[in-house]
């Protein structure tokens, strides 16, 4: 089973927790500036909310690697939002890519709220989750 790791940050938090899963499923974590040199299973893609969306240059990537993406993880964090999955889902469907139900999204520091996060305790549970991904597809 062919992995990779993607991600898209502005403040270095989704970088964070890409790292900790790079770190614990042995993969390294890239930057969606790089697109996929060959076909993904599982392709974990990390994001954050931006004015209640995904960045255009997340959908760009999904959609310049779309004949290499078997199946999208996402995860992410967000000051406010809970999850990713529904505007990663309207970009998976728009190319018949598959998004996973695993989702791995927690809180990100922005302004006063949520100060220091993600913290130790997050980019845990975000290798951990990348593990539970791995086993669940093996």
């Amino acid at each position: 089973m062919k992995i990779a790791i993607r991600y898209f940050t502005r403040s270095g938090h989704t970088q964070k927790l890409a790292e900790a899963i790079a770190e614990k499923i042995h993969i390294e974590a890239e930057t969606i500036s790089l697109p996929l040199s060959e076909k993904a299973d599982i392709l974990f893609l990390g994001c954050s909310y931006y004015a209640f969306d995904m960045d255009k240059e997340v959908k760009s990537f999904i959609a310049a690697n779309k004949d290499k993406i078997g199946e999208i993880v996402c995860f992410g964090t967000s000051a406010m939002m809970k999850s990713m999955k529904k505007p990663m889902k309207k970009v998976a469907d728009m190319y018949g890519i598959k998004l996973s139900d695993m989702e791995f999204h927690c809180k990100g520091e922005f302004k006063f709220a949520n100060k220091g996060r993600p913290n130790a305790e997050d980019l845990n549970q975000a290798a951990l989750f990348a593990e539970k991904v791995i086993k669940t597809h093996e």
